[in-house]
């Protein structure tokens, strides 16, 4: 996505950025970033807090507005809850092996029964 920014940007075409990989976002120099210190492929909040998603899409439309100089980078101020989710985040270990497996498996036979529907 940040090469899309930048390409759209150098098109006449206003970009924000809103994630949470500050270093790959700063090696790729967009015009504007709004850094959510979530779990990645949470940029925009907690899955159903509808709430949560309006204020940091809010806020990201806002910097779009206002951000003057490039490589523009602001910080949410939205927090996730607690930074627990920090020391486990995508962790696997004899614990969770079972549960997450089982996770996957309901993930997959969703998909393929969602695609069945979409394409019959």
């Amino acid at each position: 996505m940040s090469l899309v920014a930048r390409h759209l940007e150098a098109a006449g075409i206003p970009t924000i950025i809103i994630g949470s990989a500050l270093d790959i976002v700063t090696q790729c120099r967009v015009p504007r970033f709004l850094l959510v210190d979530f779990p990645l492929g949470n940029p925009c909040g907690k899955p159903w807090n509808a709430a949560m998603q309006q204020r940091i899409v809010s806020h990201g439309l806002q910097l779009l507005t206002r951000a003057s100089s490039a490589e523009t980078i602001e910080y949410s101020d939205e927090s996730w809850g607690s930074d627990d989710w920090k020391t486990v985040y995508m962790e696997v270990n004899d614990h969770n092996r079972a549960a997450l497996r089982k996770m996957g498996d309901e993930l997959r036979l969703n998909r393929q029964v969602r695609q069945k529907r979409d394409f019959s």
